[in-house]
């Protein structure tokens, strides 16, 4: 008997060509805080995601957003990040329509060493501005955007280099 074997669908892969114009950073001060993030393709063709996040003026996020046309990701059980920290913990979000205000989550550690962080979609839950939402976890059916954001409750700087993005 032959198993069909899906192949990865890669959402981002980061390189020394990769055009970055689609990605945004999104940071706390849309609404008044003072968080600074930044990112920016390194020559060795990772991305660099850093800056500080602070509490100031009711601020505590930094994030990065990919917006891309709706992917049909119903095959697929996992989203893989391959990407070095230093051991800080940062959100995984999608969003499985582009009208959706709400993004689904989940936590993840960043190693200080290169490490594939594997994500099974059924566990990301809906949340919005920090609240989770009752309503069900991500319904894995289209994937419209990925954004990685930290928001730790603490005043701190971050360091968070990404290879690539895939599902699998």
């Amino acid at each position: 008997m032959m198993m069909s074997v899906q192949p990865p669908l890669v959402i981002f892969d980061f390189n020394q060509y990769a055009d970055l114009s689609e990605w945004y950073v999104v940071d706390d001060v849309v609404m008044g805080g003072e968080s600074d993030g930044n990112m920016v393709l390194l020559d060795d063709g990772t991305a660099h995601f850093y800056g500080t996040v602070s509490l100031e003026n009711n601020g505590g996020f930094s994030s990065i957003r990919y917006r891309f046309e709706p992917e049909d990701v119903e095959a697929y059980s996992t989203i893989v990040l391959k990407v070095k920290g230093n051991n800080q913990r940062f959100q995984c979000r999608v969003k499985s329509s582009e009208r959706d205000w709400h993004s689904y989550i989940q936590y993840f550690e960043a190693p200080d060493e290169w490490t594939e962080i594997k994500l099974p979609l059924a566990d990301f839950y809906p949340s919005f501005r920090g609240r989770k939402l009752d309503m069900r976890n991500y319904p894995k059916e289209f994937m419209t955007e990925v954004s990685i954001l930290i928001a730790n409750y603490k005043n701190e700087s971050f360091d968070l280099f990404i290879d690539s993005i895939y599902l699998e």
